[in-house]
């Protein structure tokens, strides 16, 4: 075991009760060091085929063999690029008849989105009480209405698969919980208890939930922590048994062929009285430990953290660049899209993109415009002038969204729109092909900027609020997680003129377009152009090869003019559109300027070769 991972386990413990227990993390290690191999998805990627200095490295499959001499290459880098996207689902967002619904999932991607995802995000996918699987019951086991781990295990052989480690809490059905009540060691110190009277009013809470639940434990009515709800029952990380745990679990994924490890909750994993429980450095100083196994153990396996906070305290899990997590999910940028789509003024997603670091090899944003949670409005503060956001929140209402409150020390406080992205974007008065045309040049904005695209099934498929659903199971959230049979939605996607065909072959197209060119990729270089409000402008280039993406994000016409001196063109003055293949000789104004005019919506994605020196 290296110094490094020594280090961070004597920081988050203190030198004694490191000591004590640094032998068991050196045992788990190794008990895991010549089994977790690289799945054949990644395997399989030909060291000539992938970005200069990338090496694919070796292993035969997803368990067993020795694996200790994989070849991986420097710890830590992204070898992900621009023909790389990843799509999150349920485990059993798509279900049929003859298979399970990890098959089917399988299916999708397999026979519809080859050559254009190469990638799934599963939500979690062992038993789970409640909270649509983020309530976990038992997190080596997968959920048998989901299927097996053989179904998971094919997955990752033929697609990046990422997967949620659940930290922060388990289920109260869990018999991790269930042996706490009984006072069973070690369950009984898995969790946290609070005296009755026990001042927590300076906690921050995501939900307008009670911090604090009662149980019968043998010994009595006991408070225990619960931060999201009753039945999700935090864990307790000042026990050095509990990080073990999970940092098995995590090996367990990564045997099991997860590349893609998603840290969820993680900002509210470190509990101390007197703090606000948020953003601990105990807290940052796991992501840190798990980041260095990782290193040691799997080092062509990422790392990416959920926390919808504000902006900078989001990207503060990026650490130094190179010893926290490798992605973060970029949060502000599904607010700030609605934001310009809605009002037809990009101005201030221009103004919040130019200020966004450059992308190095060893991290990446994780880009996506909607998942199963609904739309953060925090991400927005200090981004957003108050008002904006107060037309963000009355539009989604009115398109028939929803507003979720969490508890803050002055109050309840609007933290999430719950709506469709389609039902967001696109307003319903648009006929069907300019709806599309709205909402897939928002996705656009989203696969254009730097970083890694993820993309939420029901945006691939163009679906709109599912009312039913909140009526069904009284929670907001469930408006964008619709759960339906594998053929309906085959069969609706053969329609060509119905909104969902529209979007899911527009999307593909997107997908491909970006896939062409390598100026796409997560770290090329960008820098964004500002100009008028109703284009949102960026530049991107690779070597001497450029792409400039061009989004109308209103329903009139637009244009911008640019000099041939900031585009850096060479002699060869055309354009070739990534999407279309059309060839575009863009009109010259005043000798050197370049004028290019868009329709309503309309996307450009403009490669051509840039001037040398």
């Amino acid at each position: 075991m290296n110094a490094r991972i020594t280090e961070l386990w004597t920081e988050i413990y203190g030198p004694g009760k490191a000591r004590e227990t640094v032998q068991a993390l050196e045992n788990l290690l190794e008990c895991y060091r010549s089994t977790v191999c690289p799945p054949d998805s990644y395997a399989s990627r030909s060291a000539g085929d992938e970005p200069a200095g990338f090496d694919a490295g070796g292993g035969d499959g997803l368990s067993g063999g020795d694996c200790t001499d994989v070849g991986t290459g420097p710890p830590g880098r992204i070898w992900l690029d621009h023909r790389d996207a990843v799509m999150i689902a349920y485990g059993d967002h798509l279900r049929g008849r003859d298979a399970s619904p990890l098959a089917y999932l399988h299916r999708f991607m397999a026979d519809e989105l080859e050559g254009t995802v190469s990638g799934v995000h599963v939500l979690p996918f062992s038993p789970y009480s409640s909270d649509d699987c983020f309530s976990v019951i038992d997190y080596r086991q997968v959920n048998p209405e989901l299927g097996s781990w053989a179904d998971l295990e094919r997955l990752g052989r033929d697609f990046i698969l990422m997967v949620d480690l659940v930290l922060n809490h388990c289920s109260s059905r869990s018999e991790w919980f269930r042996a706490f009540l009984r006072d069973e060691a070690p369950y009984n110190e898995y969790f946290i208890t609070v005296p009755e009277g026990t001042d927590t009013s300076g906690v921050v809470r995501p939900r307008a939930l009670p911090l604090l639940t009662e149980y019968q434990t043998a010994h009595g009515p006991k408070l225990v922590w619960t931060t999201f709800s009753a039945d999700q029952v935090d864990l307790n990380y000042a026990n050095p048994r509990v990080l073990l745990e999970m940092l098995d679990i995590l090996l367990l994924y990564l045997q099991r062929g997860a590349q893609i490890i998603r840290l969820d909750a993680v900002a509210y994993l470190w509990k101390e009285l007197g703090t606000p429980c948020i953003h601990h450095p105990k807290a940052h100083a796991v992501v840190r430990l798990m980041r260095a196994v990782i290193d040691e153990i799997a080092p062509w396996a990422l790392i990416i953290t959920e926390t919808n906070v504000p902006h900078t305290e989001n990207i503060s899990y990026f650490g130094s660049g190179a010893d926290e997590a490798h992605m973060v999910y970029n949060f502000s940028l599904p607010p700030l899209t609605l934001d310009a789509f809605l009002q037809g003024d990009a101005r201030y997603i221009t103004e919040w993109a130019s200020t966004l670091p450059q992308q190095q090899l060893k991290t990446a944003f994780f880009n996506f415009l909607a998942s199963h949670d609904g739309v953060g409005l925090l991400p927005a503060q200090g981004i957003l002038p108050d008002e904006r956001i107060s037309n963000l929140i009355e539009t989604v209402q009115a398109r028939g969204g929803l507003v979720s409150y969490k508890t803050t020390p002055s109050g309840e406080v609007p933290y999430e729109l719950n709506v469709s992205y389609v039902s967001a974007i696109a307003d319903p008065a648009l006929p069907t092909a300019q709806r599309a045309a709205a909402f897939l040049c928002s996705q656009a904005v989203m696969l254009a900027i730097a970083g890694v695209p993820g993309i939420y099934l029901h945006s691939l498929l163009g679906s709109e609020n599912w009312t039913t659903g909140v009526a069904q199971t009284g929670h907001n959230r469930s408006i964008n997680r619709r759960k339906p049979e594998y053929d309906t939605v085959i069969d609706e996607l053969g329609d060509p003129e119905s909104l969902r065909a529209m979007i899911f072959e527009g999307y593909k197209d997107l997908l491909r377009g970006r896939g062409s060119h390598p100026a796409l990729a997560p770290a090329a270089h960008q820098r964004i152009i500002g100009g008028s409000g109703e284009l949102f402008a960026v530049l991107r280039s690779a070597g001497g090869e450029r792409v400039l993406c061009l989004h109308n994000v209103t329903a009139e016409p637009g244009g911008i003019q640019l000099s041939e001196h900031e585009l850096g063109l060479s002699n060869d003055r055309t354009f070739r559109d990534l999407i279309t293949g059309d060839v575009l000789y863009p009109t010259r104004e005043n000798g050197n300027r370049v004028s290019i005019e868009l329709g309503p919506y309309e996307v450009l994605w403009l490669a051509y070769t840039g001037r040398s020196g």
